[in-house]
C-alpha cells in the first residue's frame, strides 16, 4: 500500500523502487494492478515474485558461518568470495545459488558490504604490472596478432 501512496503523489516507478527497497519489474507489476484496479488491485495481487528458496533462520546460520571468517571454514585464506559464500550456503541449508546472486543475498538479505583489502598483497609486484601495462596492454588493445615489444 506504500507504493499505492507513492503512485498517487506522482512518484516514479524507479524511485517507488529505491524507497521500497524492491526490484523495478516488481513495482511495474505493481503500477500496473493500480492502474487497472486501485488499491484493491494491489490488494489482490498477492505476493510479488518467487518465494525465497531459503528461510530467515536459515540465512542466520549462513551468516554465522560467515562472521566465523574464510579460514574457519575450510579456505586457505581468509578471503570471501561470492564463488566461497555460494559454497557455504549450500553446504548449510543444501540449496544452491549461482554466485551473481550471492551478491544479492549478501547485500539485501544480510546487509554485508563491499569490502577492499586493508593492506597491499605481500606478493604483489609492482614492477610487472608496469611492464604489462607499458608493454602488453597496448599490444592487446590493438587485437589479435599484434607483437610485443
Amino acid at each position: 500500500m506504500q507504493a499505492a501512496d507513492l503512485f498517487e503523489q506522482g512518484v516514479t516507478p524507479a524511485e517507488v523502487a529505491r524507497r521500497l527497497g524492491v526490484w523495478h519489474q516488481i513495482v511495474s507489476d505493481w503500477r500496473t494492478a493500480w492502474r487497472r484496479s486501485g488499491r484493491d488491485g494491489l490488494r489482490a495481487a498477492g505476493r510479488a515474485g518467487r518465494l525465497p528458496k531459503v528461510t530467515r533462520e536459515q540465512l542466520e546460520d549462513v551468516e554465522a558461518e560467515l562472521a566465523k571468517g574464510a579460514e574457519s571454514n575450510g579456505y586457505p585464506n581468509d578471503v570471501w568470495t561470492l564463488q566461497r559464500v555460494a559454497e557455504v550456503i549450500k553446504r548449510v541449508t543444501g540449496v544452491q545459488y549461482h554466485p551473481a546472486l550471492v551478491w544479492y543475498i549478501l547485500r539485501y538479505e544480510l546487509n554485508w558490504s563491499w569490502q577492499r583489502p586493508a593492506r597491499r598483497a605481500t606478493e604483489r609486484n609492482d614492477e610487472a604490472i608496469h611492464r604489462w601495462v607499458e608493454r602488453r596492454w597496448p599490444a592487446l588493445k590493438k587485437g589479435p596478432g599484434a607483437r610485443t615489444r
